[in-house]
């Protein structure tokens, strides 16, 4: 069993029900998804169809290595001229992690890229939504451990999405400071 889940089960909900004045072990909120999304239109504008392609070619594989599942394409839905984009064209990624890969990704993220990311101080509060689901963006990718340094070519950036089934800020900001996401106070 995983660590994440033996915290959750032994440390967490007990703390949650006891702070909220939860009556059954089932109100307790919880991790749903993570989704990974990664635009990388601004990347591409400008560029030859080939090297267009290389650029997707390589976010695409660096996701999917961090991530351990295949990425979805992502389309723009209108064209855009001041971007330089077409409609139908290919301008991000994303893929959504349940279950055991969640589990996974999330505690490589909490023990390893977080506190290998340069300047880190933590994670602003700021990022959690009304209805308890955080957000927040990476600017390197090189902070994950799957990602070797020396054969990246450029280095992009990617925006989280910790989904929960909290109802309220208050108390998805707590379960994630319980797990362990550093968040600043």
């Amino acid at each position: 069993m995983s660590y994440l889940i033996e915290k959750y089960n032994k440390e967490v909900i007990p703390a949650m029900m006891k702070k909220f004045g939860y009556k059954n072990r089932m109100e307790v909120p919880k991790i749903d998804k993570v989704t990974i999304n990664c635009g990388y239109g601004r990347l591409a504008a400008g560029k030859t169809k080939d090297e267009q392609r290389k650029i997707q070619e390589a976010i695409v594989r660096d996701l999917a290595s961090m991530t351990g599942q295949k990425v979805v394409l992502t389309k723009s839905r209108q064209s855009i001229s001041t971007f330089k984009i077409r409609e139908g064209q290919e301008i991000g990624c994303k893929t959504t992690l349940r279950r055991k890969r969640m589990v996974d990704f999330l505690e490589r993220l909490i023990t390893i890229t977080l506190p290998r990311s340069r300047d880190f101080q933590g994670l602003p509060p700021e990022g959690m939504d009304k209805f308890g689901n955080y957000s927040f963006g990476i600017k390197e990718h090189i902070a994950f451990p799957e990602i070797s340094p020396e054969k990246v070519n450029f280095i992009f950036g990617f925006q989280i999405t910790i989904v929960t089934t909290a109802e309220s800020k208050k108390e998805g900001l707590e379960l994630l400071k319980q797990i362990g996401v550093p968040i600043r106070a």
